[in-house]
């Protein structure tokens, strides 16, 4: 035999190792919803760090919950392919020899489907981890307050979240101090419209909007190819399109909760990359840029952090009543984050022609709306105010005996000037048409004037909901500022310190 084909083959196999051992594909980071949390890849070529003239000095995020458990009806669906699998005799071969031994990742029905898994709390333990030393804004010992709506997945989010930001020092000793706690809200209701962290249940009109039913169509495109393909490893039983969806879906969430990634092994790069575009279809359409009401419900928030970005902490709660926080932390679920980006206007155009609206029928690699980017599991869209000197700092500093400026200190005076950032899953997403700050922010009035613009883009809330002469409609969101608030009928609640005690 040849050495040459030995050679070759020998190099393929060597380029298929490194392939999977350095993850040039990852298909947990093309799972749409799916996706256990990863920091987004850079689609517009800006560095995530904060440029070295500025510093940030107040940031608002909007949190989907952590990796969870599935809710009942997905569950549902992994017990009847685990029913096909036992039920029938077959054999299965290559990427689906494991089928007939593999079951689902659920061995507590009462107490898992709904909730986070292990991973989603520690997820969440470490965003309040990477924002306290990201942005140093929390003195040891102070409080902080966060928001959450209602459900218990949301709340544990932000509980845990709590416990990561606190958990500096020991304050055992004194239960004022280093204490989390946590304004939470009804939960995915109709009565508390645009006060809530779930206002598009509050809108009637939300649901007319919805034509995520493209993403189905867009399936029916390509589920049953794989089905057909995946087949061949099976004599004696047949997988559907609707076992294809199943089986997809089990690569994330199967990932995140006991680390089995045997499903995602099953599939090619295409084959999820489409799946990723039906994701990216559902969003589009249900909750983000496709839905024309997306940005009416998402305004309220954007609206809301603005008014505390251009006003000083201290003035906004001398007048209105509490004091929020540098930092402030809304936590809610997926379908609530698309909607802030229909009202910041991003995602949303292209220098190429043809790529939005999007279409059903085939992706394009142009567009820069991708749900793994977004509303993977803990995904966040992030407003940064940023105080920025106009000068580059010093690289020779002379120091006299006494005090230094703080690194905050340094940065203000008549030379600092204010500029606001997006992050998205840690990607900075540049604000249309002001970009000309430093690392492509936008200066403060400009953002405060786009803002302004998408407000008639975003409509009244009350009036485009349908909401004219209901009582107590309103499309304003005042929970950061009113605590409790009447309207959102929010409430408090007390985060346990995680400290062992003698029982």
């Amino acid at each position: 035999m040849s050495i040459l084909p030995l050679a070759v083959c020998f190099l393929v196999a060597v380029l298929q190792l490194v392939a999977k051992c350095y993850g040039r594909f990852n298909p947990l980071h093309h799972s749409g919803a799916a996706s256990p949390y990863f920091d987004a890849p850079s689609q517009f070529g800006i560095s995530p760090s904060t440029p070295p003239q500025c510093f940030v000095d107040r940031a608002a995020y909007i949190v989907r919950h952590g990796s969870r458990f599935p809710e009942p009806g997905s569950f549902a669906g992994w017990q009847e392919l685990f029913d096909k699998f036992q039920n029938n005799s077959y054999v299965a071969r290559g990427p689906l020899a494991f089928i007939p031994s593999w079951t689902p990742p659920v061995d507590d029905i009462p107490h898992q489907p709904l909730y986070l898994s292990s991973t989603g709390a520690r997820e969440s333990f470490d965003l309040g981890v990477e924002l306290r030393k990201r942005y140093r804004f929390t003195p040891g010992g102070d409080n902080l307050t966060v928001w959450a709506a209602g459900q218990q997945r949301v709340v544990d989010t932000a509980t845990y979240f709590l416990q990561g930001y606190l958990s500096q020092g020991n304050y055992l000793s004194n239960s004022t101090e280093n204490r989390g706690i946590i304004v939470a809200m009804p939960d995915s209701v109709n009565y508390t419209f645009a006060d809530s962290l779930t206002p598009s249940s509050g809108c009637p009109a939300y649901s007319t909007g919805d034509s995520s039913v493209k993403a189905s169509i867009f399936r029916a495109t390509y589920q049953g190819k794989i089905a057909n393909r995946l087949n061949h490893f099976l004599d004696g039983l047949e997988l559907t399109d609707s076992d294809v969806g199943i089986m997809q879906d089990l690569c994330g969430f199967q990932a995140e909760i006991n680390g089995d990634t045997r499903f995602c092994d099953i599939f090619t790069e295409a084959e999820w990359k489409d799946y990723e575009y039906a994701h990216d279809l559902n969003y589009y359409y249900g909750s983000g840029p496709g839905n024309p009401f997306s940005a009416t419900v998402g305004y309220p928030w954007l609206h809301a952090v603005t008014d505390l970005f251009v006003s000083s902490p201290q003035s906004a709660g001398a007048r209105q009543g509490f004091d929020p926080p540098s930092l402030i932390m809304s936590f809610t679920h997926d379908n609530n984050l698309p909607p802030v980006v229909s009202a910041l206007g991003v995602w949303n155009s292209s220098r190429a022609h043809g790529v939005y609206p999007l279409s059903a029928e085939a992706p394009n690699p142009e567009r820069t709306f991708r749900s793994s980017y977004l509303v993977s599991f803990r995904g966040y869209i992030a407003l940064e105010r940023m105080s920025c000197r106009s000068d580059a700092p010093s690289t020779s500093v002379e120091h006299s005996a006494g005090p230094s400026f703080t690194s905050s200190a340094a940065h203000e005076g008549a030379q600092a000037q204010r500029f606001v950032r997006i992050r998205i899953n840690n990607a900075v997403v540049p604000v249309p048409n002001c970009d000309t700050g430093p690392g492509s922010s936008c200066p403060l009035d400009a953002f405060a004037t786009h803002t302004r613009t998408r407000a008639v883009v975003a409509g009244d809330f009350v009036d485009r909901c349908g909401l004219s002469g209901v009582k107590n409609a309103t499309g304003n969101l005042d929970i950061f500022t009113q605590v409790p608030s009447r309207t959102a009928q929010s409430f408090t609640l007390l985060v346990p310190q995680p400290y062992a005690v003698i029982l």
